[in-house]
């Protein structure tokens, strides 16, 4: 089973993407909910990221200003998501790919091994940021440079295009 890394900055359109590979079948891994769902269900951490972080967790969007305390939760949560992960990654059996959405994980020891091939979706910036308002906020925390995706997408169109898009590279790549 390949395993298919979906990246890209904000407002790229890397949900919409992972909505096509799901419509079609594939199990797609959100590692965003995912994450919540480890906030929400793993006991203690909650607590452990307050206190390592000394922020509360309502407050959390400050990792996207403060690079100490970026690198402080990635450490802690990052392995818990990457274990999440791979629990995922087994249950899908008779699966040809699977595919992982993550804005961060391509440069991330953490995650170091865990994909097969990487596809970059992205968006010329003022479509970005019309789609999502925060994509100014966290242009600067999310650099794709050094990224050797296997495949670039540019979600610059309307979603029918974008299937299109999905659809080619699918068949070419014979998955």
């Amino acid at each position: 089973m390949k395993t298919i890394l979906i990246t890209g900055p904000i407002g790229g359109g890397k949900s919409q993407v992972c909505r096509i590979l799901q419509a079609k079948g594939y199990p797609v891994y959100d590692s965003d909910s995912r994450t919540k769902e480890l906030y929400r269900s793993r006991k203690g951490l909650t607590e452990l990221l307050e206190k390592e972080l000394g922020v509360k967790m309502e407050n959390l969007g400050i990792i996207f200003t403060d690079s100490d305390k970026r690198e402080r939760l990635e450490k802690i949560v990052y392995p818990l998501v990457r274990e999440d992960f791979e629990n995922f990654r087994a249950a899908q059996k008779g699966c040809t790919a699977v595919f992982l959405e993550s804005a961060t994980a391509w440069n991330k020891p953490q995650f170091s091994g865990c994909f097969d091939s990487v596809w970059l979706v992205d968006a010329p910036f003022e479509t970005r940021a019309g789609r999502n308002p925060k994509a100014l906020q966290r242009n600067s925390v999310q650099n794709f440079d050094g990224l050797e995706a296997d495949i670039t997408i540019i979600n610059d169109s309307s979603v029918e295009e974008l299937q299109r898009k999905i659809e080619t590279i699918l068949w070419k790549k014979q998955i």
